[in-house]
């Protein structure tokens, strides 16, 4: 490191660092707030800049200072008045809190020590993101997940002291085997889930009927988007009807068996998309259930990149942990079908979290022997 760059990190103090990863890190957090909204939607994150959702007012710089702005305006738009999510404090909140913590446990007065505190804080910032988008629709983009993976690996060659490693080969190989056992190890969960408990019975009253559309399974008291029902070509939703209305037809007291690329109906066989419309009535049907989605397989995957395997192992265990816990809760509070409802995802940036921090503490009680 040159002098003139020791002395541009050294000459301010300390806590002047604090506050400028502090700001910064609320910057990166009202634009997660954009990625949080936008991503699920597939709307653009650069057109058009911020705007209110109720009236499409256009937010001003002025009245889009982090966590300031939403404190003076108190949580309402200048325009129209309407409410502003607390959320959009939160995600500012909590994001500029990630990169402070970032910088007080992994950053020093140096380029490297800079350079592993934002990582870190980029990392936290990513979770975040994850986590309030799967806590809404039940999904985790492609542009987190798999761009997370892409962006570890490269920073692993840039900064071996990601991964506590001297050089970069040795912190390429500590992030690629993350990856590699950060996907294999859910996805072998995944198969073993559906293996065990992939099938999910759904009673209906008397009279009841469920219809099938072009996109979706309608319950009588839900409506099941068939993207969140199957995950492979060989996953199939069985029922024995007493009656089954299609447009142009009727049959009586027949077994049907709808997948991604085949629908029967007693002996004849269909291709799903020529059938836009089916109702069909029954006492029960059998939905195949995943004990994880894919998405969450993609997500370890990422995480693995900047964890290594050992993180990847210790998140994906601990996440468990977590899961259970939050169920029993749940259960102790009489809120039982809250479980059903909870993504996977905010358990997993949970562990990982938790591995971030205290790595050493962990590896010490879990491996004592070392790496």
């Amino acid at each position: 490191m040159s002098d003139a760059e020791l002395t541009f990190w050294t000459r301010a103090p300390f806590v002047f660092w604090s506050f400028v990863f502090f700001v910064f890190g609320s910057v990166v957090g009202s634009f997660l707030n954009v990625c949080i909204y936008r991503m699920p939607r597939d709307l653009s994150l650069a057109k058009p800049g911020s705007q209110c959702p109720k009236c499409n007012f256009a937010i001003p710089w002025r009245l889009n200072i982090p966590i300031m702005s939403w404190l003076w305006l108190r949580g309402r738009c200048r325009q129209c008045a309407a409410p502003i999510s607390p959320r959009y404090l939160t995600v500012e909140l909590l994001t500029g809190l990630a990169f402070l913590a970032s910088w007080l446990a992994f950053g020093a007065q140096t380029t490297p020590g800079v350079l592993l505190a934002v990582t870190w804080g980029a990392v936290l910032a990513g979770l975040i993101a994850a986590t309030f988008i799967d806590f809404e629709h039940f999904i985790i983009p492609d542009q987190i997940t798999l761009g997370g993976v892409a962006f570890g690996f490269i920073v692993s060659a840039a900064l071996p002291a990601l991964h506590h490693a001297g050089r970069p080969a040795d912190s390429l190989m500590s992030s690629g085997l993350g990856i590699l056992v950060g996907a294999g190890s859910v996805f072998a969960v995944l198969q073993l889930g559906k293996l065990l408990f992939g099938r999910l019975r759904v009673p209906l009253g008397e009279g009841e009927s469920v219809i099938f559309t072009e996109s979706a399974l309608h319950l009588p008291d839900e409506v099941a988007p068939y993207d969140e029902i199957f995950f492979r070509n060989s996953d199939t939703i069985r029922l024995h009807a007493k009656r089954v209305e299609l447009v142009d037809r009727c049959y009586k007291n027949v077994d049907v068996a709808l997948s991604p690329k085949r629908l029967l109906i007693g002996d004849e066989s269909f291709d799903p998309e020529t059938v836009p419309f089916i109702k069909a009535e029954t006492d029960e049907l059998v939905i195949p259930r995943e004990a994880m989605g894919f998405g969450d397989v993609k997500f370890m995957a990422a995480i693995g990149a900047f964890v290594g395997w050992q993180g990847a192992l210790f998140s994906l265990m601990a996440s468990a942990v977590i899961g259970a816990a939050v169920g029993v809760g749940l259960i102790a509070i009489g809120r039982r079908d809250w479980s059903a409802r909870l993504p996977y995802g905010p358990y997993i940036s949970l562990a990982t979290v938790i591995w971030i921090f205290f790595r050493e503490e962990i590896l010490a009680a879990w491996l004592p022997l070392g790496q």
